[in-house]
């Protein structure tokens, strides 16, 4: 997919950001530019269910967690179904079915597995595989994960039939060697690889990246490929739309919820139907209004387990934001994620800008406005009052140009951390106004937002 360059250590792209100053230069870019496809625009919503046996099928052979196989019965995969048709009819969704439930012989799963391969076959909807529990890098090596995805990918081929292929894989966590392996090796390009700002809950811990799509660097999941030399033909995806307020926050910090957003168990089950739906659509908003006017296209994503229930939920979810919102997309996980690569040749055009203010619901205060901007170099976060009209402070900013490295072992820490982190964990972590910055640091934002320039008056 980067065919865009030469023989050398620069493409053409980056030839021309460190050449802009030439005529040839300009021109060069121009020719670029043409040869690019068009942005991708739109509201596009995934919704993925989990079937599964336990709780947390950390590998084939060990669980941790409770035993939830009457909670993912046949019935409760109907009513799923069924929900997700009343809200976004004749749309397509993603399943992912984990190790146990691809191999349990009782007859409910049995019945279960017939009933997966009669969604594709009728919905047309993705059957796909999720390993690890969500973080099979933190509790096996790569070698052993990368042999469980491509038999668990053969047992759902011979599930569903026809030599099936699903265009995606789900999996919380997954290390760059394994999303290039996927790529290379088994023909998927699209991985819900990331989630976004997770830090200090669940299982893991991965804060560092982008939310919206992107290339994975060799180097790490969560860095954007810089180039050719360390790219990765697979587009990672996040898990879980949240409150961008809630989301700068470490685990329950606060007695707050980090992971405050469309997802059911923080929303409704915390809230209460009414303020939980509210939150829902406010997070939606984030993206689908102010994000869409920026980025010319939003993205909203939840996992849903199906043993959670809470089908009532999406079914009204799915049906308010075509209300609101007539244009919106409901799509699977791969078809989407191959409708950005399909845009996005490389990085290059990376270029998030988000601005959110509090909703009002536990851990996003009202008064307070948060600031993203997130691309190919680094991502920056702003939080300022917006009622006292104070000057905004730097609460993150995260390099992607500097070098990185995944963990080796098995360990629960999976961040990409540098310059600042949002969450507050290490001694360095604490806000800064922008002009505090280093030089080098501030020259970096501003040569992608000269307007940040006024920031420092």
């Amino acid at each position: 997919m980067t065919a865009i360059g030469n023989d050398g250590g620069w493409t053409r792209r980056e030839f021309v950001n460190r050449s802009l100053g030439s005529a040839a230069a300009l021109a060069l870019a121009g020719r670029d530019a043409l040869a690019l496809p068009a942005p991708l625009r739109g509201r596009f919503v995934t919704h993925v269910s989990v079937v599964r046996v336990n709780q947390i099928e950390v590998t084939p052979t060990k669980n941790v967690g409770e035993d939830e196989a009457p909670l993912n019965s046949p019935d409760h995969i109907r009513t799923r179904r069924e929900a997700f048709a009343a809200g976004a009819p004749n749309k397509k969704m993603t399943w992912a079915i984990s190790w146990l439930a691809l191999i349990d012989q009782r007859q409910e799963y049995k019945e279960a597995r017939r009933l997966l391969a009669s969604y594709h076959d009728k919905y047309g909807d993705e059957i796909t595989f999720i390993p690890g529990g969500y973080y099979a890098p933190l509790y096996d090596m790569r070698k052993n994960n990368r042999q469980t995805i491509r038999k668990a990918l053969a047992m759902i081929e011979e599930m569903v039939g026809g030599k099936y292929r699903p265009q995606s894989l789900v999996a919380g966590f997954m290390d760059a060697d394994s999303q290039n392996y996927l790529a290379t090796e088994e023909g998927i390009h699209v991985c819900q690889g990331q989630i976004w700002s997770q830090h200090g809950i669940d299982n893991g811990d991965g804060d560092g990246g982008i939310c919206y799509p992107y290339y994975p660097s060799r180097e790490h999941y969560l860095k954007p490929a810089q180039g050719k030399a360390d790219f990765i033909d697979c587009v990672c995806l996040d898990g879980w739309t949240c409150d961008f307020l809630p989301a700068r926050r470490q685990g329950f910090e606060g007695g707050f919820n980090s992971r405050l957003g469309v997802g059911p168990i923080e929303s409704v089950g915390n809230l209460g139907i009414d303020a939980g739906r509210l939150e829902m659509m406010a997070t939606v908003a984030q993206h689908f209004d102010t994000g869409y006017n920026r980025n010319g296209f939003g993205f909203v994503t939840a996992i849903w387990e199906v043993s959670i229930g809470h089908d009532p939920d999406l079914a009204w979810w799915l049906q308010a934001m075509k209300e609101r919102w007539p244009d919106t997309q409901v799509m699977t996980e791969g078809e989407f994620g191959l409708e950005w690569r399909k845009h996005n040749p490389d990085n290059s055009r990376l270029n998030y800008r988000f601005d959110a203010k509090g909703t009002g619901a536990p851990g996003s205060e009202k008064e307070l406005e948060i600031q993203w901007f997130m691309n190919k170099d680094f991502r920056l976060a702003l939080l300022r009052n917006w009622q006292t009209g104070a000057p905004p402070e730097v609460i993150d900013f995260t390099r992607y140009d500097l070098k990185a490295e995944e963990p080796q072992g098995l360990q629960r820490e999976w961040s990409l951390m540098n310059v600042l982190n949002q969450k507050g964990t290490r001694p360095q972590d604490k806000p800064v106004k922008l002009g505090q910055l280093s030089p080098g640091d501030r020259q970096r934002i501003f040569a992608h937002y000269p307007e940040l320039k006024k920031l420092l008056s």
